[in-house]
């Protein structure tokens, strides 16, 4: 088998991304036995993807060589498919791997199953580290992307108000959710939200009782909302109550909020998901998540992994959003 060394680039040496999935699709080996795609980002690092064929096929994945991959290397865990549109369509799906990745010595997937003509090799990363102490040791996850969410948190408050949020300095109204009560600041609340700025300025319930009643959050997920607002939240409360955060930034007109979950939900699709999270972008109007969902399911392909599913979603879906997803299928589709 050949290694990573150097292969003229061809016509369809590209590799597209879209999330955590990069898809390389090859019309013809032609004379040669080994391919080698173009450099892709994902992460921090630039990967190649390369194929050989003889008895079998053999994929690789390595990052691109040089300093980074030899002082960072990526600790990756990911899944390899090589679909053939055939007719008959086949695919042929790898185990999950978690593999320490220098160079293209490190990894290599036999493929079994042959056929003829364009196929397509996707890789779909599940999570990717950073190896430290030659290998021995990881750090954290580099997904989520928490210095986005910290980042979008810190420019819509001042240092103050955490503290000002988490030891109740000088709170003045009340907030009433499914299983408990929280205390915040009519002011903070009002700057940030055209609702809740409605609700102390006109004649209302809540001016008059200093109250609000919040009845379709928990009080989890509303201090989730609340440390947002303050620039208190954490990371990992962000990535757990994001859902909620979307609908309720929708609700009271908290777009920071509903640019930080659309993002956030961008960055995990996966065939798990992926028509769950079509449904709350036609929901909310997340034309970006929308977007995304759409070419995740039929530009790569990935609507025969919720064959299953597809039909009950067309049941429950909105009339609009079934004729957009027939357009895509036209816009996309090539006679073979």
């Amino acid at each position: 088998m050949s290694g990573g060394g150097g292969s003229p680039s061809g016509p369809d040496s590209r590799v597209e991304t879209i999330s955590r999935l990069a898809q390389w699709r090859i019309d013809t080996f032609g004379p040669c036995s080994y391919r080698r795609s173009d450099p892709f980002k994902l992460g921090i690092w630039n990967w190649y993807l390369s194929v050989e064929k003889s008895r079998s096929v053999y994929v690789r994945l390595f990052p691109e060589p040089g300093r980074l991959a030899k002082e960072q290397p990526p600790l990756a865990r990911f899944v390899l498919r090589v679909s053939w549109v055939g007719p008959p369509r086949r695919s042929s799906v790898s185990p999950v791997f978690e593999q320490l990745l220098r160079s293209s010595d490190d990894f290599v997937w036999q493929v079994d199953v042959m056929s003829h003509g364009r196929f397509t090799i996707d890789v779909e990363f599940l999570d990717l580290k950073i190896a430290t102490n030659n290998g021995t040791e990881s750090s954290s996850s580099i997904w989520p992307n928490e210095g986005m969410v910290q980042g979008v948190a810190s420019k819509s408050t001042l240092g103050c108000l955490s503290r000002m949020l988490t030891e109740s300095i000088h709170t003045d109204v009340t907030i009433n959710t499914t299983d408990g009560v929280l205390k915040a600041h009519k002011s903070v609340l009002a700057a940030c939200s055209p609702v809740f700025e409605s609700m102390f300025i006109h004649d209302l319930k809540e001016k008059e009782s200093s109250t609000i009643d919040i009845g379709d959050m928990c009080v989890e997920s509303c201090s989730a909302l609340l440390g947002f607002v303050y620039g208190t939240i954490r990371q990992e409360q962000f990535w757990k109550h994001r859902l909620a955060l979307l609908a309720a930034a929708n609700k009271y007109g908290l777009g920071e909020v509903k640019a930080c979950c659309e993002e956030s939900l961008l960055e995990d699709i996966s065939s798990g998901n992926v028509l769950e999270r079509l449904h709350v972008a036609w929901l909310y109007q997340l034309e970006r998540l929308k977007k995304g969902c759409l070419a995740y399911l039929f530009v790569f392909g990935k609507i025969y992994d919720v064959r299953d599913e597809i039909s009950g979603f067309f049941h429950h879906a909105d009339r609009e959003l079934t004729l957009e997803m027939f357009q895509e299928v036209l816009s996309v589709w090539k006679p073979i």
